[in-house]
């Protein structure tokens, strides 16, 4: 299986993790909730609590959450689950371009550097307004142009709304590729690292390893949902930019808070990006609207070869108000 990223020390976040998949039973009765202080009994790490279904909390051992991961077979990554329809939502007010998914995403995915399966832009819309941070998944397209072109099938959408790829199928033809209008696919130039692990080749949900030859993208991480766990992006991201969850049950969670999908959308003006596309993204956004950090200080910290990408839009904001 692929490498997971290093455990977060926030029991709220865990609690969420694990519990966020009951959906609207979780949080019915109420326009908007906050997850509980869950506490975790951290001596030794191996207990933690979980939301069931009928609103209590259980304690069990953690590893009957692990043990609930399988290889599943190449039919059932190909199916998914036909009661979800999974969404993210991406909150711009909130991005400071911590980079902490691009991170979490690269080490889950065991990608190198340079095939990053979300970038993160600095926009400007027009020289009358100002910056801000715009993190750019794969939109799994509920009208992706991407499958209809692929020639062998390699790309392919779910029943839950995920479009994915199939490495044993994809002939790297660059289709899908030329077809995305959001550029959100790589090409896998070089072979995986790790060569122990190609024998778990053939299955689309973990997306690992990588296949030389081949095209990857962003996954959403459906292995993770069939735990119950959030995808690694949401989970790594320090500010609670990026919320995940299934839009048939109208909740979405960033790990720490818990809304109504249609509540979040409708309260914050959310907008899908170039929607006239007719592509139908799963991923909406949220405007910047009173941004919490100024987009300068995106550049903390970052390596020098990262602040390069940004020279040209850097250049833009220096006159903006701090």
């Amino acid at each position: 299986m692929r490498k997971k990223p290093k455990q977060k020390k926030s029991n709220r976040r865990k609690f969420l993790k694990y519990g966020f998949s009951f959906g609207a039973g979780a949080i019915a009765g109420s326009e908007m909730l906050t997850s509980c202080n869950a506490k975790e009994q951290d001596s030794d790490g191996e207990r933690m609590k979980v939301l069931l279904p009928d609103g209590k909390l259980a304690e069990i051992d953690k590893d009957t959450i692990h043990a609930h991961t399988h290889q599943v077979s190449n039919e059932e990554a190909r199916k998914g689950d036909p009661n979800k329809e999974y969404v993210m939502v991406i909150d711009l007010a909130k991005c400071r371009n911590a980079r902490k998914c691009v991170d979490s995403c690269q080490s889950m995915h065991q990608l190198p550097p340079e095939d990053e399966w979300i970038k993160v832009f600095l926009m400007k819309d027009s020289e009358d307004t100002s910056s801000y941070w715009f993190p750019k998944p794969c939109f799994h397209c509920n009208s992706p142009s991407c499958v209809n072109v692929c020639p062998v099938g390699a790309t392919f959408k779910r029943l839950d709304g995920l479009v994915l790829i199939d490495n044993e199928r994809c002939i790297g033809c660059k289709f899908c590729m030329t077809a995305c209008p959001y550029s959100s696919r790589v090409f896998n130039w070089a072979e995986p690292k790790d060569k122990s692990k190609e024998e778990e080749h053939g299955n689309p949900e973990t997306s690992v390893p990588q296949k030389a030859g081949t095209v990857g993208k962003c996954d959403f991480c459906p292995d993770m949902a069939r735990m119950n766990k959030l995808p690694a992006c949401i989970d790594a991201c320090p500010n609670g930019v990026l919320y995940y969850g299934d839009k048939n049950e109208d909740v979405v969670t960033n790990g720490v808070e818990t809304v109504r999908f249609s509540q979040l959308i409708y309260e914050r003006a959310g907008y899908r990006y170039q929607e006239e596309l007719g592509t139908r993204p799963s991923v909406y956004y949220l405007p910047p609207v009173n941004r919490l950090f100024h987009p300068e200080k995106g550049f903390k910290d970052l390596p020098e070869e990262i602040k390069d990408r940004y020279k040209v839009a850097r250049s833009k904001i220096k006159k903006e108000t701090r």
